[in-house]
């Protein structure tokens, strides 16, 4: 399948449950152990939580679902569509959560990221996360999970 052109440059819009069709699709692409519609509409009906889209004339390039409660964020998933992969797109969404993050008050972003996802890995710290720990075998098992943090707010006096 060719590459779908993107039209005009993404917005960054909230979630809404209209997009969840486009997200799955994205994700099943994405993970090999996806989420379910069942996790977008938790994400869309929790209190602490901020799920934004990338959309780009009504359709849905990569998506970030984020929770954010007193001094702690985390994002807990984020993809791009794979025909959209490498336009700046994955950034925008990182950038959307630091600002999100920092709007609600947190002074440290978390994520988690296996340790094979060497793109993604290299994006975060490009963002300012650090390596903070490992998970071993977190991902099915199998797979290590990489811990990255990035500090918010600079500690004075």
């Amino acid at each position: 399948m060719p590459a779908m052109p993107l039209l005009t440059g993404p917005k960054i819009r909230p979630m809404t449950e209209k997009d969840i069709d486009q997200l799955l699709i994205i994700e099943v692409a994405s993970f090999s152990a996806p989420w379910t519609r069942e996790h977008f509409v938790a994400e869309l009906d929790a209190q602490y939580s901020f799920p934004y889209v990338a959309a780009a004339d009504d359709v849905v390039v990569g998506y970030l679902c984020m929770m954010s409660l007193f001094e702690e964020a985390q994002i807990l998933d984020i993809a791009v569509a794979p025909d959209q992969r490498g336009r700046g797109i994955a950034r925008l969404l990182m950038d959307h959560a630091i600002s999100v993050a920092r709007e609600k008050g947190a002074e440290l972003l978390s994520l988690e990221v296996r340790a094979s996802n060497i793109a993604a890995i290299n994006l975060y710290e490009r963002s300012g996360f650090v390596r903070t720990g490992l998970r071993q075998k977190y991902y099915e098992n199998r797979e290590d999970a990489v811990l990255m943090e990035k500090r918010l707010l600079d500690k004075c006096c």
